[in-house]
């Protein structure tokens, strides 16, 4: 290699076999988001072989989510012990075993606990590692590969509810799990192309002294980096997306039934929400290619809240549509301003803690989420119940989704003008408590504090809305846990 040229790994590839990662992020995101809802096209043979009634087949759906976002953190902590690889193929593994298993149920409590938990757990430890995965490969085309990445979810969403309809027609539902769990083995397909990216080699391992407690025993390894709660761009994140998923999805789910209300024939009140779908395909790539622009990526948190508020008003504009063009309307507005926030959210994240402290950010957003998600939806349907008036219930979402986009431009804004007139302390950033860390013995080799050699993919530069003030930049602590010899 000539001594004029970059040395090949300096930094992430941005290409290369990133597309082959890209391309698996992509399945593994349509699985993620489309198979929980694309289940739900059982539930009728469900109801009718165990005698249930649909809120307790729903609950099938509802734990499989539950699992995907509150299993967040141990997913976090599993990454940085042992790597993204090994825990996307176990996850592939248990999540085909809990459709296999599931198709043998003979109670809907067994359902529960093998298409809901096994599955659910699955899914959540292939999702989370393929964002992780993601971030190494991609850094000035990021915010195009999220895009693309999280357009699977409508692509697949699209994809295997009419699939789940047809099997359960030629083989009923034990079928149609046993053949989903074949299915949901191509997880076990994208994990094993998980490999580390290209990089420098790993620095020399330290004095043994200097891997030991101060106390003198063994070595500490910090498993999920909870001090990333300290950071108040974090916090403002995390109140946004609680605020954002108690009103984002009670929209899709009550379409339908909204426009049947409304008195729009049954096959048109379905197709709403595949214009939704359609819309969404094209929108979270599109969004992403405008957000990787040079002058708008600085800004990225801002288009965030702009796609927040479009998403409120969109549901507060048309709580009062009862033709089918006015709703047809509002599904194309809807399904951009969705696709706007799901190609934007996970970039906001990375943008905002920076690509060391991504991991265990991810796993406290995903558990944060999944409280908000178990209260928002359960409680719209309560409320239609008792109300029997779905145009309260879209004023509701629509004034919490517009208020978590009001909400995050204001505090990233004050957090902008605290960050310029407040110096950072690099050992308040850096610190952490005895609590956040756990005894980790064996081979596993320690990451040193930080790294000298700027391109390398332990110190990747973060670009938060803090990188326009003034001053040096901070050095970048290492990644925990994320050696090349353990991804």
């Amino acid at each position: 290699m000539g001594t004029g040229h970059p040395r090949r790994g300096a930094g992430p590839p941005d290409g290369g076999w990133g597309w082959v990662v890209l391309g698996a992020c992509f399945v593994i995101t349509g699985f993620a988001y489309g198979f929980p809802k694309a289940v739900s096209v059982f539930f009728g043979e469900l109801k009718h072989d165990f005698g249930a009634g649909y809120s307790d087949t729903a609950w099938v759906s509802s734990i499989m989510l539950a699992m995907l976002y509150g299993t967040g953190p141990l997913s976090s902590i599993l990454v940085t012990r042992f790597g993204c690889r090994p825990v996307m193929l176990t996850g592939g593994l248990l999540a085909s075993a809990g459709m296999i298993l599931a198709s043998f149920a003979s109670r809907l409590l067994e359902v529960y606990l093998t298409a809901g938990v096994l599955t659910g757990l699955g899914l959540a430890l292939n999702f989370q590692p393929s964002l992780i995965m993601l971030g190494l490969y991609f850094e000035r085309r990021r915010p195009l590969a999220n895009g693309l990445a999280a357009a699977g979810s409508p692509v697949f969403l699209s994809t295997l509810s009419p699939l789940g309809q047809l099997l359960g027609e030629r083989f009923g539902w034990r079928g149609g799990f046993l053949l989903f769990g074949g299915l949901l083995l191509h997880c076990c397909a994208c994990g094993a192309v998980m490999r580390p990216p290209p990089g420098p080699p790993p620095p020399p391992r330290p004095d043994p002294a200097e891997d030991r407690a101060p106390s003198g025993g063994p070595a500490r390894r910090r498993l999920l980096d909870v001090a990333v709660c300290t950071d108040r761009a974090f916090l403002v994140y995390v109140v946004t997306k609680f605020l954002m998923a108690l009103g984002l999805f009670v929209p899709p789910i009550l379409l339908v039934n909204y426009a049947k209300d409304a008195g729009v024939p049954d096959a048109e009140a379905a197709f709403l929400l595949s214009i939704v779908g359609f819309v969404d395909i094209v929108a979270r790539p599109a969004c992403g290619a405008l957000a990787g622009l040079a002058r708008l990526r600085p800004h990225v948190p801002y288009l965030f809240s702009l796609a927040l508020l479009a998403n409120g008003l969109t549901d507060l504009i048309s709580a009062r549509a009862r033709s089918y063009g006015t709703l047809v309307a509002f599904c194309i507005a809807f399904g951009l301003s969705y696709g706007m926030v799901g190609a934007l959210q996970f970039e906001v994240l990375m943008a905002t803690v920076g690509a060391p402290r991504f991991p265990s950010a991810l796993g406290l957003v995903l558990l944060v989420e999944a409280v908000a998600v178990l209260i928002g939806p359960p409680s719209a349907g309560r409320l239609v119940d008792a109300l029997k008036n779905y145009e309260i219930i879209f004023y509701l979402a629509g004034s919490e989704v517009a208020l978590a986009g009001v909400f995050m431009a204001v505090a990233t804004y004050c957090c902008l003008r605290c960050s310029k007139d407040t110096p950072s302390d690099p050992a308040a950033q850096g610190g952490a408590s005895d609590t956040e860390d756990v005894e980790a013995e064996g081979d596993s080799e320690p990451m040193p504090a930080s790294t000298e050699e700027p391109g390398s993919l332990e110190a990747l530069e973060m670009l938060s809305p803090r990188a326009g003030s003034p001053g040096p930049e901070p050095e970048v602590e290492a990644v925990p846990g994320l050696a090349h010899e353990s991804v």
